[in-house]
């Protein structure tokens, strides 16, 4: 009897002990997953060097047709060679400047593109294709001269286009004792004599014709 009781209970047993076993391994958390390695980009343009840019054209205050002049101070700026170039360097009374290398050359009556290509054309048998750039600086050889009742006499760097009022007025103006309606301009080697309303231009906006070019003398008696 005994023997039957042990063999009726293993029966009834088994199940629930499988039971239990198919429920732990439900539960059992699964094994987490590798991590990824991130490989870095081997693609062909990453690897490639990059190529250095061409010189960008620099601002000037001139226009291009400039024609340098005596006094005026340029910077000369050969494309990766800074040996050869120069951040200001003024043009002499002689209208020379001088450069290593191509020495003294003429820069005074060229543009600065044209003196840009003379100085390219002088570099070749130095420089492989020379890039050259040539900026105005300063301009000092465009002036006129400011005599008599003005606060301030002496030379004045004009711009393109300034009126005789403008000159006036960049010398501080006119003194108290100024005739404003006698003063005249003094031009050219033969000093040729060109009068000017002083009061008939700021009251009518009447420039009588006048344009100042440079080497005049404004003589304001």
């Amino acid at each position: 009897m005994t023997s039957l009781r042990c063999a009726l209970l293993s029966i009834c047993l088994v199940p629930a002990l499988a039971a239990g076993l198919a429920q732990q391994t439900v539960n059992k958390p699964a094994p987490a997953a590798a991590p990824a390695i991130n490989h870095p980009a081997t693609s062909s343009s990453s690897a490639r060097p990059t190529t250095a840019a061409s010189p960008a054209a620099r601002p000037s205050n001139v226009a291009s047709n400039y024609i340098i002049g005596a006094d005026d101070s340029l910077q000369i700026t050969v494309w990766q060679e800074p040996n050869l170039s120069t951040p200001a360097l003024p043009v002499r009374p002689d209208g020379k400047i001088s450069l290593p290398l191509v020495g003294d050359i003429t820069a005074a009556g060229f543009t600065p593109m044209q003196l840009a290509a003379d100085i390219s054309n002088r570099l070749k048998q130095y420089v492989t294709d020379p890039v050259v750039d040539v900026t105005v600086l300063a301009v000092n050889s465009k002036r006129v001269y400011l005599i008599g009742e003005v606060m301030h006499v002496g030379p004045l760097a004009i711009s393109p286009g300034m009126t005789v009022l403008q000159a006036i007025a960049t010398a501080g103006g006119l003194t108290p004792y100024a005739n404003k309606k006698h003063i005249y301009i003094l031009r050219g080697d033969r000093q040729q004599k060109i009068p000017f309303d002083y009061t008939l231009a700021v009251k009518k906006g009447d420039m009588q014709g006048v344009s100042l070019v440079p080497g005049d003398t404004i003589v304001v008696p």
